[in-house]
């Protein structure tokens, strides 16, 4: 589990990588053509973070003509919070 958990925040921990998923979870679907990242980095950089992002399964691609369009995966965001530690429970008694 914790071993599952690293390697999803090791995916995201990437700034490219975390900013497309910004952008697919506040635009939705998006054209690779749409997804060019500010400043602009080369395409075949984009499309490895992309195949990143694909291969951990928090985003999918489907092919149109001969572009690719992205989407979130519908459970993306939920394994993403789920790999991160819940906070310890806070006590309601205070001590004196």
């Amino acid at each position: 589990m914790v071993g599952e958990a690293a390697a999803l925040l090791a995916t995201v921990a990437d700034p490219i990588r975390l900013g497309l998923l910004f952008r697919l979870a506040s635009e939705g679907t998006r054209c690779v053509c749409d997804l060019q990242t500010d400043p602009p980095i080369p395409g075949n950089l984009l499309s490895y973070h992309l195949k990143v992002l694909r291969d951990a399964g928090l985003v999918t691609a489907e092919r149109r003509g001969r572009w690719m369009d992205y989407t979130l995966t519908a459970d993306a965001l939920e394994r993403l919070h789920d790999a991160l530690p819940e906070p310890p429970a806070v006590s309601m008694a205070r001590s004196a």
